[in-house]
């Protein structure tokens, strides 16, 4: 007994330090690698928004503008159907801020595991959340849990998509200035096929198949309605059930209490620091 004991002391102590150490620098690479597959299916949908961009009548500076301050690719393709067809800023404002009120949800579910990161962070982790970037994190923290440099992770994410995007937009108007009909490329099967993807891999509990299912719903009945009122009305639908799904099947409360009783990544003691 006594010897049994002392190997798994060994085994333990073995285990403790060749754990790899989590700090800034690591995470931040590791959000950098986990996203490049991403970036790769986000070339052509870059690509397209800037040719249809300035296809639309937005200047080149205006085009690249909207990526660099507005960074959101669905939001920015509406706008610039809009912006073709001489709507209203104001109802421009609206429809962008309907379709990206599925940010709320990525907020809400990552907040458990990003409790303990200080409020300073949050405006640039708000600006630079994405589609893609939700998915990445999540799955990395459903698998380890609440990380204790979680938010560099989720920076080396946003950072490697934020420049992709800004490059694929400068592309983009390169090509939509020089090459005629970019609606004709085709390439916005990429996007679907991407988010397609997406979606299926976060179908993991009946709230978010519940926001699917709506979604799905209320985008192809609202799909006639002119300036694009179906697609936000469909965003707002999703939205409204996994709300309603969370609170109806009580899966808020599982999530927060997997949170906090999930592991933080395990450091040797000797190698311990304090989170920034």
């Amino acid at each position: 007994m006594v010897r049994r004991q002392g190997i798994e002391a060994s085994v333990a102590i073995k285990e403790d330090f060749m754990t790899p150490v989590s700090t800034p620098r690591s995470e931040f690479l590791a959000g950098m690698r986990d996203t490049i597959p991403m970036d790769v299916a986000a070339l052509p949908f870059g690509i397209i928004f800037g040719a249809l961009a300035v296809n639309a009548g937005l200047s080149p500076f205006g085009a690249q503008a909207m990526s660099l301050f507005v960074f959101a690719g669905s939001a920015q393709f509406i706008a610039t159907g809009l912006v073709a067809q001489n709507v209203s800023a104001l109802f421009i404002v609206v429809t962008t801020f309907v379709v990206n009120l599925r940010h709320a949800l990525y907020s809400a579910t990552l907040a458990p595991y990003l409790r303990h990161v200080k409020a300073r962070w949050l405006p640039l982790m708000g600006f630079t959340l994405t589609d893609e970037t939700f998915v990445i994190v999540f799955k990395r923290f459903e698998e380890r849990g609440a990380l204790p440099y979680g938010q560099w992770y989720f920076l080396g994410s946003s950072a490697v998509m934020y420049a992709n995007w800004q490059l694929c937009t400068l592309v983009g108007i390169i090509a939509g200035r020089t090459i005629p009909n970019p609606q004709g490329w085709g390439l916005e099967f990429a996007a679907t096929v991407t988010f397609t993807g997406m979606v299926v891999s976060m179908l993991r509990n009946r709230s978010t198949g519940l926001a699917v299912i709506a979604a799905g719903v209320v985008a192809l009945i609202a799909n006639p309605l002119p300036n694009r009122l179906g697609l936000m009305l469909a965003a707002l639908a999703g939205v409204v059930a996994g709300v309603i799904g969370k609170s109806l099947f009580r899966e808020d409360q599982v999530e927060r209490l997997g949170a906090l009783d999930s592991d933080v990544t395990p450091v040797a003691r000797s190698q311990e620091v304090t989170n920034e």
